[in-house]
């Protein structure tokens, strides 16, 4: 490298020399120039220092923005910019750096510099820039590598050389001599190798055309190998062949046909000329017109229609063979049948077709529990016409997958997972509609994992007034009791529909305690541990009396369905008692007089699988007296009869329109009896047939809201045979639709008698008619006219589906205090849902639809209709009932209290709460009236009930006891019950097997009764203390304590009277013995028996052994055996219920027979005992007019009764159970303070 730059300095100083001697006169300035020029290059070279290029300018600001692109300054200038600028100057033509602009700029020395117009700041516009590069020191360099060329191998799995190249580039053009070489190789080299070799097979080719068309061929198809050498080769073969046209080749038809020949399709022989003679009837025998009629193996073709006698004519049809022919109508179950010949070469077929009904679950799927891995099954069944074909499975609302859990009728799980616990419910379907089963409850228990908790919940027992236990002053005991959840158990077999012998958390062991009262004790056996044992299966019955809406008449020796099987017969005062299959989910029991003298009325029934017995009253419509009408004339019948208003609607009857049960035309006179249930009228709500709901087409159960239901009879004047009648047109008058939006909604519906639903029978349109119907003056009017035909069905209702619903909250609690621990079960609350009159004012016009819940351990959620933007568009009524006894709802007045009511303000006002003797104090107290106002969901007040809306149903039934609610109570004051074994009553599952237990039998509930009577000015509170008598495990210990206060006899002045409750005597729950119950009646206060009924007292002698009866304030006996009557003044009645059976004792007790029911005390029939119990007058003088009149005589008594009270005090101290400790208690403290006193004025005196 010096050597070479030597030689340029030679070069240079030899060159300067030849200048010189050339150019004379151009010396001076030329020498300079050449000089800067020459050391310009020699430092560039020797030194490193870079220079910068001219000013570029090749853009303007106008448009975007200033560009200056090193691209397009090299297209424009070429070599003056070198390849690789190592630095970049911007300056706008004002000479101002980039920089110092304040404008947002952008550069890089591979693009070059750009400025952008909306980049800037307030509007502004980029500058006019110009720019120049510094290029580096070095003329010479390498330029980048090029890519790498092709492998020098060309067959495949082997290894090549790869090559690439790279220039050396000058700056600037210099003499060859004088420019350095670039340093380096121009080329590189590296090994390269080819793929691996390859055989593939490409996809295979479409199938090749069928070697024939029937009888058997095949068919080809091919694939190539795709390969990179020849050394290797594909697997497999090139070529796949198929089997096809496996159908059978067209061969002569083998039918053999007798009589004519076979068909196109060889399916059935074809008789040119001969006919088929058919007829289609109802189930009555009425003809069936426009039915279609085909060939069962065709269905789809229609060949032939019935015409108006029912009857077709089909031809072709073979009278040697037979043909099954499909025949089916709408609303009308489609059957398929076979044809009928005789010798006489002629064939005919007769169809009966049946009314289509909806499909309905008479199997619903059971609660089931299981351990993790087992296994269960669930049911479901359905009946319809035609009978459902389809079947779903759901789980929480989800449909399972058929082809997973292969399931038809039945759902069969196995090796159960922990997620697949849930609710489960099946959906069955058929051409008629859908329906969906009640959902059951799967509980899957994991393993390891106990099903009950052997620790007892805590459970408070209410003690008696007089109990005060010492240090706590509570009311009440912990005696413990097991949660109310299943087990699994151990099953003989589980993979029924239903689980034999079910198994329940229940009590295990139990323990005696002593509950310290203070001056005496009480026995208590209390709850210690609890596991898994059998259920207590209680007997389900329903109960009640039929009677007419109108009247009370009952309804004696009425029949009673439940489908289409007799069950029963209701008494000669209308009562019935119904034993539910333990199966049953819906009751429907249909209410049949053979008389015929009130309507055959079909009820849906609520009952209480845990509480055994449900008492119903059951109202039933009178039949409207028949009138005689003209079959061969239209005849018209309207439709609601109130007087001063008009009918609202008409049944119209074309002539020739009834028939007899042969189908014959009946052209006589027809006795005609419509009976319509006028929605006007609230008196007839109770007498609803059904409960108002229809099922939609997912299954669903809605509600309806009625415009008015009627009943048809219609029957052949002579032989009162029943007549059917077609095309029966009905009438509704659109004047008494109030709610507009009900108009287009509203449907003709009949009832289905052995499912309690109401089917759709046609919709409405509209007719204009100009008549009277009873006014003076004619006009105009709108009607909503529906075709009909009746048949089978008499029952048929004027219904719109109505969505705006809501659920109302009601509780029903023991007495007026309302404690949330007092809430009375299986109590039957009944609402009717009103609609007002015209301008929504809070008079009702009509009601709607009416509704029963029964109450549970939470109270109950009523369905009922509702509005958001008129509080008062709907209202309802409201009732409860429990054992035919009629509860009091909270009062109304003579103020509005919320507190009493269970509803906070301001929502109340807007609710517009009323009980029934709000205005008029003389009404009963048994009801409430509420605007139904759609609650606010914007509106804090509103959330917490007590309406709630129609998607918040499990809101309602989980609210907490301090939510809004509306309330009912037992009108029983001073009543008070206590057993050693707790048990509730309102839940038979409770009961537990123990020699203690007041209730030997959970399946069987004796109530025993005894009536005293009662003379003196008030009432007296009775107490029944119960022992064991003659039972060597129970003979003298306590079974409980029953307290009651004496009823006011309304008929009789200072008198009164109580039923009071005792321990019936018989056998124990083991069913080896049978005790005696030891009873003592007592009264409290100055009491004294003065009366005994003789026949009871002659009884008791007759079966001893003989309790001593020595106190007159008090009676004792050995509790009778047998169940006396009310000639003894003993009541006894047996349930498979313990409140009903108490009821019906008490309501005979009032009544004072054996037979009857009151509410009144009459206190001078059936009485066991008589006491009197005078007040106490006060005769003596006041201690302070004592001592003035005598002082001596005074502290000597006041001395000796201190004493008395010293003696009295040490008797107190012994613990024992007593009748009234609290009457004695209160005479100690009267002696105590007595005695302070006189020691008080003993002191005085000495000072």
């Amino acid at each position: 490298m010096l050597g070479l730059k030597k030689v340029a300095f030679l070069l240079l100083f030899l060159a300067s020399v030849a200048l010189g001697q050339g150019f004379v006169r151009t010396r001076n300035q030329s020498d300079r120039s050449r000089r800067a020029a020459i050391n310009a290059f020699a430092d560039t070279q020797s030194t490193g220092v870079t220079e910068w290029t001219s000013w570029f300018n090749i853009d303007h600001p106008g448009g975007n923005g200033d560009y200056e692109r090193l691209e397009a300054i090299r297209f424009y200038y070429r070599e003056r910019v070198c390849t690789r600028p190592t630095a970049m100057e911007a300056r706008t033509t004002d000479w101002v750096a980039a920089a110092d602009t304040g404008e947002v700029v952008h550069s890089s020395l591979e693009k070059g510099f750009w400025c952008i117009n909306k980049e800037q700041p307030q509007g502004r516009i980029c500058s006019n820039y110009h720019v120049r590069f510094q290029c580096p020191p070095v003329q010479s360099y390498w330029t980048d590598w090029s890519e790498w060329g092709p492998c020098s191998a060309t067959d495949c799995d082997d290894v090549g050389i790869q090559v690439r190249q790279r220039k050396c580039v000058n700056t600037q053009p210099m003499p060859l001599l004088l420019v350095p070489a670039c340093q380096g190789h121009h080329s590189e080299r590296r090994e390269c190798s080819t793929p691996p070799c390859t055989a593939n097979w490409s996809p295979w080719g479409r199938w090749g055309t069928c070697s024939v068309t029937c009888g058997g061929g095949r068919r080809l198809r091919r694939r190539t190998c795709v390969k990179n050498s020849d050394t290797v080769h594909c697997t497999g073969r090139h070529v796949e062949m198929q089997k096809c046209g496996k159908s059978p080749c067209p061969v002569k038809c083998q039918r053999v046909c007798t009589e004519g020949r076979p068909s196109e399709d060889c399916s059935r022989c074809v008789c040119q000329g001969h006919m088929l003679h058919g007829e289609v009837h109802t189930v009555t025998n009425v003809p069936v017109a426009g039915a279609w009629v085909a060939l069962a193996s065709q269905p789809k073709v229609i060949r032939a229609r019935s015409d108006a006698k029912g009857q077709f004519r089909l031809p072709g049809v073979c009278s040697s063979t037979s043909t099954m022919i499909s025949i089916r109508k709408e609303k009308f179950a489609p059957v398929t049948l076979s044809t009928f010949s005789n010798s006489t070469g002629l064939s005919w077929v007769h169809a009966v077709l049946k009314s289509a009904e909806k499909p309905y679950i008479v199997k619903h799927p059971e609660d089931k529990v299981r351990y993790e891995g087992g296994r269960v099954q669930l049911c479901c069944k359905a009946t319809g016409s035609p009978a459902p074909d389809k079947y779903y499975w759901y789980h929480n609302g989800t449909l399972l997958d058929r082809k997973v859990y292969k399931y038809e009728e039945d759902l069969v799980l196995r090796d159960l997972k922990l997620d697949q616990a849930g609710q489960y419910y099946c959906k069955t379907s058929s051409s008629a509609g859908s329906i969906k089963s009640s959902p059951a409850s799967l509980t899957v228990i994991a393993k390891g994992t106990p099903a009950c908790n052997s620790t007892p919940e805590t459970h408070l027992i209410r003690l008696p007034l007089d109990c005060v236990q010492p240090g706590t002053d509570s009311k009440y005991y912990n005696a413990g009791r097991c949660p109310h959840n299943k087990c699994a158990g151990s099953l003989d077999f589980d993979m029924r529909c239903r689980d034999g012998d079910g198994f329940c958390c229940a009590v295990q062991s139990m323990e005696s305690r002593t509950i310290d009262c203070g001056s005496y004790s009480l026995p208590i056996r209390a709850v210690t541990q609890c596991s898994c044992q059998k259920c207590v299966q209680p007997t389900v019955l329903v109960r009640g009396r039929v009677v007419t809406a109108d009247n009370g008449e009952p309804l004696r020796f009425g029949h009673i369905y439940i489908g289409k099987e007799r069950v029963g017969t209701t008494g000669y005062q209308g009562s019935f008692t119904l034993k539910i299959p333990p199966e049953t989910k819906r009751l429907v029991v249909n209410f049949v007089d053979p008389t015929e003298k009130f309507l055959d009325t079909p009820k849906v029934f609520i009952f209480d699988k845990k509480s055994g017995a449900i008492y119903h009253d059951v109202k039933v419509m009178r039949k409207q007296k028949p009138i005689d009408i003209n079959a061969a004339e239209t005849n018209s019948i309207s439709l609601g009869d109130i007087e001063g208003e008009d009918p609202i609607g008409q049944l119209v009857i074309p002539p020739n329109s009834f028939h007899k049960d042969n189908g014959e035309i009946y052209e006589g006179t027809v006795k005609a009896s419509v009976t319509f249930i006028d929605p006007r009228n609230i008196t007839t709500a109770a007498a609803t047939p059904g409960d108002l709901n229809f099922v939609d087409n997912e299954g669903d159960m809605l509600p309806l809201r009625t415009y008015g239901m009627f009943s048809v009879d219609f029957r052949d004047e002579t032989n009162k045979d029943v007549l059917g009648a077609g095309a029966v047109q009905v009438l509704l008058d659109t004047q008494h639709v109030k709610m507009e939006e009900h108009i287009p909604k509203m449907k003709l519906w009949s009832l289905n008698p052995d499912t309690g639903v109401w089917e759709e029978e046609s919709d409405f349109s509209y007719t204009t008619t100009t008549g009277g119907h009873g006014r003076s003056k004619r006009e105009e009017r709108t009607f909503l006219i529906g075709n009909m035909e009746i048949r089978e069905r008499r029952l048929f209702n004027l219904d719109v589906p109505e969505n705006r619903r809501c659920y109302v909250k009601v509780r029903a609690y023991m007495s007026d205090k309302f404690l949330h621990t007092e809430q009375l079960e299986g109590v039957v609350i009944s609402l009717i849902n009103l609609e007002p009159k015209p301008g929504y004012s809070s008079n009702p016009r009509a009601w709607g639809r009416f509704d029963s819940v029964i109450t549970g351990s939470n109270g109950a959620c009523l369905p009922a209709f509702c509005d958001a933007q008129r509080p008062d568009a709907y209202t309802a009524y409201v009732t409860a009932m429990m054992g035919g006894e009629e509860l009091e709802a909270a009062p109304s007045s003579p103020k509005m209290n919320p507190n009493i009511i269970g509803v906070s303000q301001p929502y109340l006002d807007k609710i517009d709460y009323q009980r029934s003797d709000h205005e008029d104090p003389a009404l009963k107290k048994t009801a409430f009236r509420i605007n139904l106002a759609k609650p606010n969901q914007n509106n804090l007040d509103e959330t917490n009930g007590p309406i709630y809306p129609y998607q918040s149903l499990i809101a309602c039934e989980n609210a907490p006891v301090d939510a809004n609610h509306f309330r009912f109570f037992r009108v029983e004051k001073d009543k008070y019950e206590y057993n050693v074994v707790p048990f509730e009553e309102n839940d038979l599952t409770t009961w537990t097997g123990d020699y203690l237990s007041w209730w030997p039998n959970p399946q069987e509930f004796r109530a025993c009764f005894i009536k005293v009577k009662i003379q003196g000015q008030k009432e007296v509170m009775v107490r029944s203390r119960n022992l064991g008598g003659t039972h060597r495990e129970t003979k003298d210990k306590l079974y409980g304590i029953r307290d009651i206060r004496s009823t006011r006899d309304m008929r009789e002045a200072n008198t009164s009277a109580a039923c009071v409750e005792f321990k019936c005597s018989g056998m124990l729950f083991d069913q080896a013995e049978v005790d005696r119950s030891l009873i003592t009646v007592l009264p409290q206060g100055n009491c004294r028996k003065i009366g005994t009924n003789s026949l009871l007292q002659e009884y008791l002698i007759k079966h001893p052994p003989v309790a001593q009866n020595n106190d007159t304030h008090a009676f004792t006996m050995l509790a009778p055996v047998d169940p006396l009557g009310h000639n003894y003044g003993i009541y006894t009645v047996t349930d498979q219920n313990p409140r009903l059976a108490k009821e019906i004792a008490i309501g005979r007790c009032f009544d004072g027979t054996s037979d009857g029911f009151s509410r009144e005390m009459k206190s001078d029939s059936g009485v066991a005992l008589t006491f009197s119990c005078p007040e106490r007058k006060i005769t003596r003088e006041s201690l302070f007019q004592r001592l003035q009149t005598n002082p001596g005589q005074t502290l000597s008594q006041m001395a000796r009764d201190m004493r008395e009270s010293e003696g009295l005090q040490v008797q107190r101290s012994s613990t024992r159970v007593v009748a009234y400790p609290s009457e004695q208690r209160s005479e100690s403290r009267r002696v105590s303070s007595t005695t302070r006193r006189r020691v008080s004025m003993r002191t005085q005196q000495r000072q």
